[in-house]
């Protein structure tokens, strides 16, 4: 039995590199799906199946936008900081664009605390085919502790930043739920410009690869989820102002 074991563990690398998009997808889907889990259960009011899954697909359908142009991106200005700029603000807008037009502008959005969880479900998406893509390679050569080192890295880090980012959005529109179409378009606005700076700041500490840059990135990130979870709290509470009046 014990003999046994081993041979299959010694077998893996190779059984990786037999079907290495297969397995990156459904490793990459992980941590998506257990953020996922966790985010869907805060919700109060659960969200149609339907919206969700769209919502996911969205997320996913963002990366195939921003690929192709991000390449773009690096063939003209190359490996600088306004590269990770542009990159930044190239995956912020296809993801908020792509899930406003399957969900926040649907009926389906029709409380505060919905802009964020279509948002964070889309973030969780571009995360889940990110991830793929991040593994292939790593499968196809058969590192099985690459492709574990990576999978605990980007749950912990990659996955989070996308939701903070993406979230911050929701949480603007979230504020702005109420009031009128201007100042919901400026909300929004300074949303996305935080998400896109939150994004770049990242990944300009991340490539550094200084101990102490990864730590203070690990810890911003974590810094935000803690924020983040405080603001999801506070928005599930917003009412109409015809309702405030009420009371």
């Amino acid at each position: 039995m014990v003999e046994n074991t081993f041979l299959l563990i010694e077998k893996i690398p190779e059984i990786l590199q037999k079907y290495p998009f297969s397995f990156s997808f459904a490793l990459g889907l992980i941590p998506a799906l257990i953020w996922l889990w966790f985010w869907l259960k805060e919700d109060e009011h659960p969200e149609p199946a339907k919206m969700i899954t769209l919502s996911f697909l969205g997320g996913m359908l963002a990366v195939i936008c921003v690929l192709p142009l991000q390449k773009f991106v690096y063939d003209l200005v190359s490996y600088n900081t306004f590269a990770f700029f542009l990159w930044a603000s190239l995956e912020e807008i296809f993801k908020f664009a792509i899930i406003y037009f399957i969900a926040l502008r649907n009926r389906a959005t029709d409380e505060p605390v919905d802009t964020i969880i279509y948002m964070i479900v889309g973030a969780l998406g571009f995360v889940a085919l990110e991830n793929t893509l991040f593994l292939v390679d790593l499968m196809s050569r058969g590192d099985v502790s690459g492709v574990l080192m990576t999978i605990n890295l980007r749950f912990i880090g990659a996955s989070l930043l996308h939701i903070i980012s993406s979230a911050t959005i929701g949480i603007f529109m979230a504020i702005s739920f109420y009031k009128k179409q201007s100042s919901k378009i400026i909300y929004t606005s300074v949303g996305l410009i935080l998400a896109i700076l939150l994004h770049t700041s990242f990944n300009l500490i991340i490539i550094s690869k200084a101990e102490s840059s990864v730590l203070l990135a690990f810890g911003m990130v974590w810094i935000c989820i803690i924020i983040l979870l405080i603001l999801f709290e506070k928005i599930k509470h917003i009412i109409p102002n015809y309702r405030k009046y009420e009371r």
